[in-house]
């Protein structure tokens, strides 16, 4: 099979599309045909071994997490899914080598759901870690009907989800950081957009003088302090970026966890019309290395996603 692997880690000059293996196929496992792969940040910490203390990582090394295709085969004790079936995945192992950078990747099970009938390949391939991260990150601050919610970062990858999950999940209003030039992407999602930057907990105290009831940060640093001035209950303030700072101030850290049911949450909020990927930009497989290096620049409004 065709994938983008890399022999040792180090900078994007590494990723180099290969001939590999086709990969095994567990008891429990869902072989993928993969159409289409997100590019996330966390794909760059991979290729630079920043993740290789928690995950044993083995060589060659396919990147990717997210991956959205068509069943190819199943392990014996799978029950789910069979032979044709167009799905979604939030691909990640106990460990780091078969990713979703490849025309193959093996998922567990429990990685997998059916993919939405209403999302292009594109969308779909761009949905599952973003998505997770957002709403798994709501669920844990408890977010609900009629509740203020900060999200920093707004137009990006996880933020433009978590924009809209939140009022799908019943918020009053939204409240999101971006740069100037994404505000009116901002509020096309149902947000109320604050420019970021020094003045932020000024700024978003102009728009909401009683404060927000839950933040959530992908940044880390000040956007943390920030939230934390705007809460109540810091209970109701979550992180993606800095697990000991957010749980200084009594909030929690989040890392995004595969899930079926929460990928066909998803799934069927795609379909009901109530959630909408924004793709970016595609690239082809063999531009892996050009599509990292536009995610790790930031400013990518929504997702970046490689067509296999």
């Amino acid at each position: 099979m065709r994938a983008i692997a890399i022999d040792a880690y180090g900078g994007v000059d590494r990723l180099a599309l290969r001939e590999l293996p086709t990969p095994p196929v567990g008891p429990d496992t869902v072989l993928v045909r993969v159409r289409t792969a997100g590019v996330n940040p966390v794909d760059g910490k991979i290729r630079e071994g920043h993740l290789a203390a928690l995950m044993p990582s083995h060589f060659p090394l396919v990147p990717g997490w997210d991956a959205a295709g068509v069943v190819e085969a199943v392990g014996p004790a799978v029950a789910g899914f069979a032979v044709g079936d167009e799905v979604i995945g939030y691909v990640r192992r106990d460990d780091v080598q078969h990713g979703t950078y490849a025309e193959l990747v093996p998922a567990p099970e429990r990685c997998l759901a059916d993919k939405p009938v209403q999302a292009s390949w594109a969308e779909a391939g761009g949905l599952p870690l973003a998505g997770l991260t957002a709403y798994q990150a709501l669920q844990l601050a408890r977010t609900g009907a009629g509740d203020t919610v900060l999200v920093h970062g707004a137009s990006g990858g996880v933020g433009h989800l978590a924009v809209q999950l939140a009022r799908a999940l019943g918020a009053g209003r939204v409240i999101g950081t971006a740069s100037e030039a994404n505000h009116d992407f901002v509020r096309s999602l149902g947000a109320e957009p604050v420019s970021y930057g020094d003045g932020l907990l000024d700024r978003v105290r102009a728009v909401v003088p009683d404060g927000v009831d839950v933040a959530l940060d992908l940044f880390g640093g000040d956007a943390l302090d920030v939230s934390a001035e705007l809460l109540a209950r810091p209970a109701r303030l979550v992180s993606t970026a800095d697990p000991e700072h957010v749980a200084r101030l009594g909030g929690s850290y989040v890392f995004v966890k595969p899930s079926t049911a929460d990928l066909g949450v998803l799934a069927g909020l795609v379909d009901a019309g109530r959630l909408t990927v924004h793709v970016a930009r595609t690239f082809p497989l063999a531009e892996a290395a050009e599509a990292q290096r536009l995610v790790a620049a930031g400013h990518v409004r929504g997702k970046v996603v490689l067509e296999v």
